[in-house]
């Protein structure tokens, strides 16, 4: 589901998106939390960002399943889950994905 969520971003999205790992941890996750982006968003890297580990978006698929029903519910929490955590990544908060009804 993360996969076929990714693919089905714009191109251009993807090609902007570099040194980012998508992993998938099976157990529940930080309580309250689908996904998580851990790193460091582009608006805000310097000079001195540079021979890092990439940046990480991890997907709980536990914390998913716990709140879906059927597997096209979750095959939606996914994609939201993953549209949200690409917005951290590049620096939109919570409050801005709220505003703009994410």
């Amino acid at each position: 589901m993360v996969v076929t969520a990714l693919d089905g971003l714009p191109e251009e999205l993807g090609r902007l998106m570099r040194n980012v790992a998508v992993t998938v941890e099976h157990g529940p996750g930080p309580p309250g939390l689908l996904g998580l982006y851990q790193g460091i968003p582009p608006p805000s890297r310097t000079s001195h960002y540079a021979g890092v580990l990439p940046d990480c978006i991890m997907m709980y698929r536990q914390a998913i399943c716990a709140i879906c029903r059927t597997e096209q519910e979750a095959a939606g929490q996914v994609r939201r889950t993953v549209i949200h955590e690409i917005a951290h990544h590049f620096g939109i908060d919570d409050n801005r994905l709220s505003e703009l009804g994410w």
